[in-house]
């Protein structure tokens, strides 16, 4: 895996928006669904979602005060919280850690290797729509994510995504790679590659 071939291509506020248009259909019902995520259901899910976007701001900026507090919960005790407005407010701080000066070039180490602000920006984008399908699949809703932004990402994973990265859920960023059936979206495609089930 090249820094060029990691570090181009891919929108990161279109994979936010893709997945803020899923959140944004989650009903208090759903909280308690499973996900494709053996770990986590909805509720769980969606506290990630959040909390991921922070830690990517957090990496690239170098600031760890952008992370999230370990344990925060979003959603609320009966689903009260509003998990939108938390979203929208952690989309702005990556963005603007991304957008900041000199983001884009400056080195940055993180658990799966030492990439450049622009590559981290790619995967930052592939976690955050890739857990959009994840919500999207637990709601039962149509799975048909932002097409074109699909193929990009599934583009990226072919190059950047290692054996050596998968494995168990829990263990591992992402399981083992999977078949798409005949015909499958494009996001069903990306989703079977990291490892879902689709």
């Amino acid at each position: 895996m090249t820094e060029q071939s990691v570090g181009r291509g891919v929108d990161l506020s279109s994979a936010f928006d893709s997945t803020m248009g899923v959140l944004r259909k989650v009903e208090p019902h759903d909280l308690a669904k499973p996900t494709p995520c053996a770990s986590w259901e909805v509720r769980a899910l969606i506290n990630h979602i959040i909390s991921a976007a922070r830690w990517w701001a957090a990496m690239v900026s170098g600031d760890p005060g952008l992370e999230a507090a370990e344990g925060t919960d979003y959603v609320g005790a009966d689903g009260d919280g509003d998990f939108v407005a938390a979203y929208e407010e952690s989309i702005r701080v990556t963005l603007g850690a991304f957008g900041a000066p000199g983001a884009a070039e400056r080195m940055v180490t993180v658990p799966f290797g030492e990439f450049p602000g622009a590559a981290l920006a790619q995967f930052a984008a592939t976690d955050q729509f890739t857990h959009g399908w994840d919500l999207a699949r637990a709601l039962g809703h149509d799975t048909d994510l932002a097409p074109e932004l699909a193929v990009a990402l599934l583009g990226l994973a072919e190059v950047a995504i290692t054996d050596a990265l998968r494995g168990p859920d829990t263990e591992a960023s992402f399981g083992p790679k999977r078949t798409a059936p005949d015909g499958a979206c494009p996001a069903d495609r990306l989703a079977a590659y990291l490892g879902r089930e689709v």
